[in-house]
């Protein structure tokens, strides 16, 4: 410890001293010396050299002398001091260091020179003061000490109270206090923590396993115990000895006995002049808190109050906003034989905002069974309104018989008149639980997934239109269906965008990253919805999850690798390249992808075909069986009996040339009659 500064003395030294010594020195405790520098003789008086507890009769006027008193390193370090005041031009300079008494205790002495230099500068003489310092050292260290302590006490408030205002729910709050990093920073054992209702405080929180105590999980303000007494008393209660828990809370003693706890702090958590629960922070050491430690507690326990506080309203707000939502949802899924099926539904932790994600199915005629999901704008009350409204139209119209491109439309109609600024996702499937026959409309929603008996996912490349509410605002109500044929133990899996979004992911990744999860997946519906909820809750998302399962019953069958059925109209000037969509996507899916673009070519050239020289819609099937030498199917079915002819190919023109083509690509063709119209139909080896 030294200090060189640009200062003067504090004490003035005459120039002639010590012929005339100060005898204010003296009695303020302090000694003198007189340092010639051209001689190196050194002069102490008899106060300094008591300081150096050496008698006159041992010193000699010559520094040397006291090696014997000081220790080396403090030796060196004061004559570092002393040599860069005399080279750098200070007229002054002070330092700190410890003397070695006779009986070998070290004592904190300063000294303070003023150095006299000559007309050139150059010093030649050195007069000061030396004093006893220990206890001025002693108190700095107390001071130092308690700075440190009080430094460190703050930086605990801050540290938590800067944790704190990252949670947003009470198990935020919970896990901030009470796991092993908020333990740490508080410098405690344990921490539990309990909540005020009506009367009674509920312990949230009961800190390490193996403090809990059943019997103390619930007690009441009026009890004998610590977390009692500061509600009601709305002050904290700090308990110094274990024998000062045994005295004073008798009740609680036995469960504090056989834990690593010597003192504890209860704080009050108040916010809006009442008190909302209680923190108990338990420490190892024994011992009175002071007023300074007291202060930060109660510092701490006003910053945990108003976080549990904002925790506890977000809590509430997200409770109504969910039993809103789930109060819009079917109260129950009814049972339909042939099919199991599973539904569930989790909102995002975003407090009072409340989304428009829904499910339902409906049982139709003729062992036919309708399942829908979907998700309105937003998320507010108007939102769910819109939800809840336009669940009941979809119900109403599948009810009435409509097909599903007509209750889609009516369904974009009906949002369109009621709110004109919303709109909806929505994927809406027909299944025939006798046959297996699904017809499924996607409006602006995500492709369903299918999981195959055995076990294989793939996502379902189904055709889709505008959302509901804007395929009305641009009377774009003709949405296309796309079949498919389910054979038993398949499952189709329907979803809202919850599922699978994550923040920085493309929603295509999602999805294939979903096809896996259903793919490794039990094969119980239940247990599956159960297990990708699970996964779904370990991403953060601020949107609502919607998922419904439906399985066809069945001994499983293994005949075909998939099955896409498609419906083109003439007046539809998108069915055809969404059906070349459909095909390549689905052949690339079923293991086919060296002959995608062949097959594709060849439908096509039938499509095109059968629009351009028939009447009336025309229906696609593509079928791909299992096995090693398979041979996928493509058909194309109209209404006209007329059969296709060769003719000749124009040389200057591109007439004449389907057929050739569909020879050449195709493995096999042929033409069929089909009631009051045909089939052209072509096979692919596809091993």
């Amino acid at each position: 410890m030294a200090d060189r500064g640009a200062k003067r003395p504090t004490v003035s030294v005459p120039d002639d001293w010590p012929a005339h010594p100060d005898l204010t020195l003296a009695l303020n405790g302090m000694g003198g010396f007189d340092w010639d520098l051209d001689s190196g003789l050194m002069h102490l008086d008899p106060p300094a050299l008591e300081l150096f507890d050496m008698a006159p009769a041992e010193y000699d006027d010559r520094p040397a002398t006291l090696g014997g008193r000081l220790p080396p390193h403090e030796s060196a370090r004061l004559a570092t001091v002393v040599t860069r005041a005399l080279k750098d031009g200070s007229d002054s300079y002070g330092a700190y260091f410890r003397v070695r008494r006779r009986d070998g205790a070290l004592r904190w002495t300063h000294c303070q020179g003023s150095i006299r230099r000559d007309g050139t500068g150059r010093p030649r003489r050195v007069i000061g003061v030396i004093r006893d310092a220990d206890a001025e050292y002693a108190q700095a260290v107390e001071r130092i000490a308690v700075d440190e302590e009080r430094r460190r006490h703050t930086g605990v408030v801050e540290r938590t109270t800067a944790a704190l205002a990252h949670a947003s729910t009470v198990r935020d709050v919970i896990a901030v206090l009470a796991g092993d990093q908020g333990l740490n920073r508080l410098g405690a054992e344990n921490i539990i923590l309990g909540l005020v209702e009506s009367g009674r405080i509920r312990l949230v929180s009961e800190g390490k396993a193996g403090s809990f105590r059943p019997e103390l999980g619930v007690t009441k303000v009026g009890d004998e115990f610590p977390m009692s007494e500061v509600v009601r008393t709305h002050t904290p209660r700090f308990i110094g000895s274990r024998t000062e828990f045994a005295a004073d809370y008798p009740r609680l003693w036995p469960a504090v006995e056989p834990l690593n706890i010597g003192s504890a702090a209860y704080l009050p958590l108040i916010a809006q002049a009442r008190p909302i629960g209680v923190v108990g922070l338990f420490f190892a050491r024994e011992g009175d808190f002071r007023d300074q430690e007291r202060n930060l507690l109660v510092a701490l326990g006003s910053g945990i109050a108003q976080s549990l506080a904002r925790a506890m309203l977000y809590d509430q707000e997200h409770d109504l906003a969910e039993g809103l939502q789930q109060a819009m949802l079917p109260r129950r899924i009814p049972g339909v034989p042939g099919a199991e099926i599973a539904v569930r539904y989790r909102s995002a932790r975003i407090g009072r905002e409340i989304g428009g994600d829904w499910y339902d199915v409906t049982p139709l005629p003729d062992g036919r069974v309708a399942a829908v999901i979907g998700d309105v704008q937003g998320h507010d009350t108007q939102a769910a309104a819109l939800m809840g409204q336009l669940r009941i139209v979809l119900r109403a119209y599948a009810a009435e018989g409509h097909t599903p491109a007509t209750v889609m439309a009516r369904a974009s109609a009906f949002l369109h008149e009621l709110d004109p600024d919303r709109f909806a996702t929505c994927t809406y499937a027909e299944v025939d639980l006798g046959t297996g026959t699904a017809r499924l409309v996607r409006a602006g929603h995500l492709d369903p997934l299918l999981r195959y008996a055995g076990g294989a996912c793939r996502r379902l490349p189904v055709a889709g239109g505008l959302p509901l509410g804007l395929s009305a605002a641009f009377t774009q109500l003709d949405y296309p269906v796309t079949t498919v044929h389910l054979a038993p133990g398949d499952t189709l899996l329907l979803c809202t965008d919850g599922l699978v979004e994550r923040p920085g992911t493309d929603l295509d990744d999602g999805l294939r990253e979903l096809a896996g999860r259903v793919r490794d997946g039990p094969r119980d519906v239940q247990q599956l919805a159960d297990r990708l909820c699970e996964s779904a809750a370990e991403r953060p998302t601020e949107d609502d999850m919607a998922l419904l399962l439906l399985r066809l019953l069945g001994a499983p069958r293994q005949e075909d690798a998939g099955h896409l059925r498609q419906r083109i109209t003439p007046g539809d000037p998108d069915a055809r390249s969404a059906a070349k969509r459909l095909i390549r996507a689905a052949v690339r899916a079923w293991g086919a992808r060296e002959r995608a673009e062949e097959i594709e070519l060849v439908a096509d050239e039938l499509i095109t075909n059968a629009l351009l020289h028939t009447d009336g819609a025309v229906t696609v099937d593509i079928r791909l069986p299992h096995g090693a030498g398979r041979r996928l199917r493509l058909e194309v079915t109209d209404r006209s009996s007329a059969l296709p002819r060769r003719r000749t190919a124009d040389p200057a023109g591109a007439a004449g040339r389907g057929l050739p083509m569909v020879e050449r690509l195709a493995d096999v063709w042929g033409v069929e009659p089909r009631g009051d119209g045909k089939c052209v139909w072509c096979e692919f080896n596809c091993p």
